[in-house]
C-alpha cells in the first residue's frame, strides 16, 4: 500500500487529524526503536520504525486516543 493510502487509512481508522497522527507515529516509532515488539507480522529489521508505527495505527492495532496524551 502506498504511503498516501496508508496515511489516509490511519487517519480514518483512528479518527484523528494529521497533527495527532504525526505525534502518535513519532511516539510509537520511538518505542519500537527502544525494543518494543511490533504488533504486525513484519521483519522490523527490514522496515523503518515510522512505517511500522503507521501500519499499526492504520490496522487499528494501536489505540491512538490516550496514546498521544501520554508523557
Amino acid at each position: 500500500m502506498r504511503l498516501e493510502q496508508l496515511t489516509a487509512k490511519a487517519l480514518e481508522t483512528a479518527n484523528i487529524d494529521r497533527y495527532q497522527l504525526a505525534l502518535a507515529v513519532a511516539k510509537r516509532s520511538e518505542e519500537l526503536q527502544n525494543g518494543a515488539v511490533s504488533k504486525l507480522n513484519v521483519d522490523v529489521k527490514k522496515s523503518k520504525p515510522a512505517d511500522i508505527a503507521l501500519m499499526e495505527i492504520a490496522e487499528g492495532l494501536i489505540s491512538v486516543k490516550g496514546f498521544i496524551d501520554r508523557n
